[in-house]
């Protein structure tokens, strides 16, 4: 459905740009969850789980998709602004990714800013990735060469991030990412290279203010913003990443990163495939599968699946 001039006045409307997140985090945490529920319990299985790693717990769920025999394992990683976001909220995103890819999906509930900053998110997504890697073969029956990373927006560049992590750290090789309007640059003022930015900043719900806002509670000091593990985009070098899908939204401030980090993996010679969802919004995912951009999504999804070579 393409958005006609009454749904923009709508999303105008009620994309507020005055609303200070660094003061009110605590309260769009717990609306958040609130919209987020999970309704669906009776129908899908799944099996909470907390991965010791680096002295710590870290709570992870996994679902459980219809078919006996699932080929893959896809570790997601769930946005929110790095401030935002649970395993609970996104319950209802994990059972249709499994679903309708019949792939096992981990789902990593990861440190929160501002309580704990860059990079504690980042170190507890490396971690469980690890120590899936590690035991997957053994415990879920899925070997190593068919395990996955993916995240949407502030998952998307955790996901991103988590790979970069890996590959400098020599430790595993994912079959393959799958980035869903990722973050992956440091700056969403006016001063930002990226049109979209200011072409989708004010009236499409997320707003560049309220990027800049996140972005300031996962910082410790100014100076994380130029770390790649912060804005992977900032990489020197991509040319260990695996394949990759990105799928960016029409009407997001973040859509012109995204495509950058694309287009910068070509550059490096990583198989990278990069498109835009017309008529998308940042989140859009979240949506229920009707809706025509989820549903776009899937098939990109379905096909890159289908195309990732076992080794």
């Amino acid at each position: 459905m393409a958005l006609n001039k009454a749904m923009l006045a709508a999303l105008k409307a009620v994309s507020y740009t005055d609303i200070d997140v660094q003061r009110t985090y605590k309260l769009q945490r717990q609306l958040y969850n609130v919209v987020h529920y999970p309704l669906l319990k009776p129908f899908y299985k799944t099996w909470d789980h907390r991965i010791e790693a680096g002295g710590r717990e870290i709570p992870v769920r996994l679902f459980m998709p219809e078919t006996e025999k699932p080929e893959w394992l896809i570790v997601f990683y769930h946005g929110g602004g790095w401030v935002t976001g649970s395993i609970d909220s996104y319950t209802g995103v994990c059972v249709r990714l499994a679903k309708h890819t019949g792939a096992l999906v981990l789902s990593v509930d990861y440190r929160l800013a501002p309580e704990h900053r860059f990079p504690c998110a980042a170190e507890d997504c490396y971690l469980a990735a690890l120590e899936v890697f590690r035991h997957a073969q053994r415990t879920l029956h899925i070997p190593p060469e068919r395990i996955l990373l993916m995240g949407d927006s502030a998952g998307g560049n955790l996901a991103a991030v988590v790979s970069l992590m890996a590959h400098d750290r020599r430790t595993f090789t994912p079959a393959g990412q799958i980035l869903l309007y990722p973050a992956t640059y440091f700056d969403h003022t006016e001063a930002s290279p990226f049109a979209s930015v200011r072409e989708n900043g004010t009236d499409y719900l997320l707003t560049s203010k309220r990027v800049e806002d996140y972005m300031t509670l996962y910082q410790r000091t100014p100076e994380d913003r130029r770390n790649p593990y912060f804005a992977p985009l900032l990489a020197e070098d991509l040319s260990g990443q695996p394949r990759t899908l990105i799928l960016t939204a029409e009407f997001d401030p973040l859509r012109d990163e995204g495509e950058a980090y694309g287009e910068k993996l070509q550059q490096a010679g990583v198989e990278a495939r990069v498109i835009r969802i017309a008529d998308g919004l940042h989140g859009f995912f979240s949506l229920p599968p009707q809706f025509a951009p989820v549903q776009e999504s899937y098939r990109h999804i379905q096909q890159f699946l289908s195309e990732v070579p076992c080794k």
